[in-house]
């Protein structure tokens, strides 16, 4: 795609289109609508580049047909030309950030903690591969990812969303995902938009949306590291962040955007706005849609007011404080990307190769998705070597999210915020169903907490913990509000702020009832192996320190047996962990398990014994990461 975007034929293309092109049309190209407050005759009528779904936005039953029915009305609508000027195709996105996760009956892969973890980037590609196929089924050509985030704080509530703590773990994960999700392999290639530009993962106090203070130097050898990566790799778009850095919004700093990223980097292709993400650069709203256009976004996600927008940015032009030329500079890198893309080629989305195809949702699919979860599972402790389970055991199996399928799958999944229960996940197992196809001597706990825990009936039992399903600033813990109106008296404009989480890393004060499961039944005597369900590491030293085993799952997705198929030993652990694991609630303070550890099945004898840097007795193999990564040591 890179090479394309530069190609002299294409530019020029985009340049003759560009020359009998009306404003309003000009102006229409640079507007994102959601389906749900646009129709096909708007698109017409407005001239629309795009249209998006919001995570929860879904037409009809939210079937692959329905979606390839909506599509072609609007494709049909955008290429109905007013005599105005040329007819251009429009371009659908929407968040398919771990599968083609709005859509009903989608393969839904681990979100991209546990992707970091499995330091696997042949398997990033493939799932990347098996997540454009599932957008192509539904007749959409965009995915809004990945996301290139750093986190370096996980009470930041979209901790679950990157890949790793370090950067070059990112870069790895980014160079694989863009590369596979825009591959022309077999006409199977989606537009990839690399995201959040830039910082968000390193804002003070894990607070999203809020605000990054790094000097520059750091900002540039962390957090854009990671694009120049996707850039490298090809990536067609880039999404801004709703962030700041030293007080300014991303959305309004020409500096990052135009002199940066379009600028040094030597990015061709277009800069896409987030959800009414230009609404909080100002007060008011005509002067944020100038600010944010001048400093360089080129296509502007305004689902809510796009008429406004559109008017807005009209009268900026007529008056000059937008410049003609912006405009003519933003309109040319989108109809390039649509050039590049084959847009302009490609048949009506009901009549395309992969659309209704019917690998969406199948075996094969499923499968890639059963690979990522046992490759991303990470075993921090294995006392007595409890595991692997035996499939005769008598096994009883606890814990809010042991038959919870959306708890898996966490948010972003047909919805922002995700859901809870199995209903709405078609297909796939809850880890309580994969335990149970491979034992059938396992049973269920009939009670909230393990009352009903027997020593003489169960020879084990298996806790699925954890955190229920949040996103973005919904899943923010912060130790009190002090540090919001910290954060906010440095930010010039304004911001989301959303009621956090909880107050506090521990999972026995988020969540009290896991670790009360466990006690219930170690008192019992009978041994525990936890599985902990959550998106980023927790401080679980009560919950480690009574369970015999821990494994940290992530959210895994859809695919339960990927669980099981390591707890039973049909497959080693291979996780590693991409972000230390905190043995207090300050993220500045040394971790419990650093980047780089996990065990597995390998007999103590054949192990080298390790110590961490609090003198702790480790059985690790450390294997190298992302295929060429040396052998991490830890201290004696």
């Amino acid at each position: 795609m890179r090479n394309r975007l530069k190609n002299p034929d294409l530019i020029l293309r985009a340049e003759s289109l560009l020359a009998v092109m009306s404003l309003e049309q000009k102006i229409g190209q640079m507007t994102q609508a959601d389906r749900m407050t646009c129709s096909p005759e708007d698109v017409r009528e407005y001239h629309l580049g795009s249209v998006m779904s919001g995570a929860g936005s879904a037409p009809g039953a939210n079937q692959p047909k329905d979606w390839v029915e909506m599509n072609d009305a609007y494709w049909i609508a955008s290429m109905q030309s007013d005599g105005t000027g040329p007819a251009i195709p429009i371009l659908y996105g929407l968040d398919a950030v771990h599968g083609n996760n709005n859509v009903a009956g989608a393969t839904i892969f681990p979100h991209n903690i546990g992707l970091g973890a499995s330091g696997d980037t042949e398997l990033l590609a493939r799932v990347a591969e098996v997540t454009a196929k599932e957008i192509l089924a539904t007749g959409l050509d965009w995915a809004f990812a990945p996301n290139l985030a750093i986190a370096q704080n996980t009470h930041w509530g979209r901790s679950y969303e990157s890949y790793g703590q370090n950067p070059e773990t990112v870069a790895r994960c980014a160079s694989a995902i863009v590369k596979a999700l825009q591959s022309d392999k077999d006409n199977q290639s989606v537009l990839a938009c690399i995201k959040h530009w830039v910082g968000d993962g390193g804002t003070k106090h894990g607070i999203d949306q809020g605000d990054n203070q790094l000097e520059w130097t750091e900002l540039k050898s962390t957090h854009i590291r990671p694009f120049r990566s996707a850039i490298k790799a090809g990536a067609a778009a880039v999404m801004a962040s709703f962030s700041s850095w030293k007080g300014d919004k991303c959305h309004a700093n020409k500096f990052l955007l135009t002199d940066v990223l379009k600028g040094e980097m030597d990015f061709n292709g277009f800069v896409l706005s987030d959800m009414q993400g230009i609404d909080y650069v100002s007060e008011d709203f005509y002067q944020a849609v100038a600010k944010s256009v001048n400093a360089g976004i080129d296509m502007f996600m305004v689902p809510e007011n796009w008429k406004l927008f559109i008017e807005h940015l009209m009268n900026h032009v007529e008056y000059g404080t937008v410049p003609i030329e912006r405009i003519n500079n933003a309109v040319k890198r989108i109809l390039l990307v649509k050039l590049s893309y084959g847009l302009f080629e490609k048949p009506r989305p009901k009549e395309r190769q992969w659309a209704n195809h019917a690998s969406f949702g199948s075996k094969e699919h499923r499968e890639v998705a059963r690979e990522a979860v046992r490759k991303s599972l990470v075993l921090l402790k294995n006392q007595q070597d409890i595991l692997p389970l035996s499939k005769d055991a008598r096994i009883l199996v606890a814990g809010k999210n042991a038959n919870n399928r959306a708890h898996q799958c966490g948010g972003f999944t047909l919805s922002w915020q995700g859901d809870s229960g199995n209903a709405q996940i078609m297909g796939g197992t809850s880890i309580w169903e994969a335990i149970r196809l491979a034992n059938r001597n396992a049973v269920l706990s009939k009670s909230d907490t393990a009352e009903d825990a027997d020593n003489t009936a169960h020879d084990v039992a298996v806790v699925v913990t954890g955190e229920a399903p949040y996103a973005e600033g919904h899943g923010d813990i912060r130790d009190n509000d002090d540090i919001i109106f910290e954060v906010c008296s440095t930010v010039k404009g304004q911001m989301r702020v959303t009621d956090p989480l909880g107050h506090s890393l521990e999972l026995e004060k988020l969540y009290p009832e896991d670790l009360q499961t466990i006690e219930n039944i170690t008192a019992k005597g009978i041994p525990v192996v936890v599985v902990l369900v959550s998106g980023r590491p927790l401080v679980t030293n009560s919950e480690i320190d009574k369970a015999s085993a821990f494994v940290a799952a992530w959210l895994p997705g859809s695919e339960g047996q990927g669980v099981t198929d390591v707890l039973f030993g049909d497959y080693n652990f291979e996780g590693r962990l991409s972000f230390n694991w905190p043995k207090v609630c300050d993220p500045s303070a040394p971790p419990l398990f650093p980047i780089g550890y996990g065990l597995d099945y390998k007999k103590p004898e054949q192990n080298k014994r390790k110590r961490d840097r609090f003198g702790k007795s480790r059985l690790a193999r450390l294997v190298p990461k992302f295929n060429q990564r040396p052998e991490i040591k830890i201290e004696q």
